[in-house]
C-alpha cells in the first residue's frame, strides 16, 4: 500500500472518529453552548449549568428531557465548575406525597473529577438534598460526615454542612452505579426524622453531573432519566 494512501486513510479515520463524537449534539433535538442554556421538553427543564469560576468549554444536547448529555472540557482545577442536569418541579410538601421515585441510567468517563448525582431542593431552596450515585476523582461533599444509612433502596454515607446559602445533606453511596432507582420520599423522611429539616415543600428534583474537571474534553450521557410521583 502506498504511503500517501496509509496517510490519507489514517487522515480519514480521525475525522470518522469526531465525527461520531461530535454526532450526538449534531444530531439532537436541541443543543447548546450557551452557559445557561435551557430547554423545556415533557415537564422537565434541561439545563447547561456551567455556573463555576474557571470553567471551560461546554456542549449539552438533548433528544429529551431523558436522553440528553454534554461535551465538557474543564480545566485540571479545584472547585465544580457545572451542573448539566434535567429537572422535574414537584410543589408538594414531603409529607403530601403519596410517593416520590427516580431511575437513572448512565454513561460516563473514566477520568477526570464529578459526580452523578440528584440535587433536590426544598422550600426555596432552603435545604439542598444530593444523593451521589457515582464519583470519580478528586471531589467531596460539603460538611462533615455524620453516619452511614440504608434508606431509599441504598447504602449511603451521609455528610452535612452549609455552602453558606443554604443547609446541604449529601448522601454518597458506598458504591459506585451507573444506573437504578432511588425511593426520594424515603430519603427525605429520613432527614425530617434526624430533625435537620420539617415538612418542607420539595421544588424540583435535578440529576446531572456535577462536573469538577474534565481536561481534553470528555462526554457525560443520561440514556434515561425519569421522576414519578403522586
Amino acid at each position: 500500500m502506498p504511503r500517501w494512501w496509509k496517510a490519507a486513510t489514517a487522515v480519514l479515520t480521525v475525522l470518522a472518529a469526531g465525527l461520531v463524537t461530535a454526532a450526538p449534539a449534531d444530531a439532537a433535538a436541541w443543543s447548546s453552548s450557551d452557559k445557561f442554556g435551557t430547554w423545556s421538553n415533557g415537564g422537565y427543564t434541561v439545563r447547561n449549568d456551567v455556573w463555576g469560576s474557571g470553567a471551560g468549554p461546554q456542549t449539552i444536547w438533548a433528544n429529551s428531557y431523558s436522553n440528553w448529555g454534554v461535551w465538557a472540557d474543564h480545566p485540571n482545577t479545584g472547585g465544580v465548575k457545572a451542573y448539566p442536569h434535567s429537572a422535574r418541579n414537584i410543589g408538594k410538601r414531603v409529607s403530601a406525597l403519596g410517593s416520590l421515585t427516580s431511575s437513572f441510567n448512565v454513561s460516563r468517563p473514566g477520568s477526570g473529577a464529578y459526580a452523578s448525582t440528584y440535587d433536590i431542593w426544598a422550600d426555596n431552596n432552603a435545604y439542598e438534598i444530593m444523593l451521589w450515585m457515582n464519583k470519580q476523582g478528586a471531589v467531596g461533599a460539603i460538611g462533615s460526615k455524620q453516619t452511614t444509612v440504608s434508606v431509599g433502596g441504598h447504602t449511603w454515607d451521609v455528610y452535612r454542612g452549609s455552602n453558606g446559602a443554604n443547609a446541604v445533606f449529601s448522601f454518597l453511596r458506598t458504591s459506585n452505579t451507573n444506573s437504578g432507582s432511588v425511593d426520594v420520599k424515603a430519603v427525605l423522611n429520613w432527614i425530617r426524622g434526624q430533625g435537620w429539616m420539617g415538612d418542607a415543600t420539595v421544588g424540583e428534583v435535578q440529576f446531572g453531573f456535577e462536573i469538577t474537571s474534565s481536561s481534553g474534553g470528555l462526554n457525560f450521557t443520561s440514556n434515561s432519566y425519569s421522576v414519578s410521583s403522586s
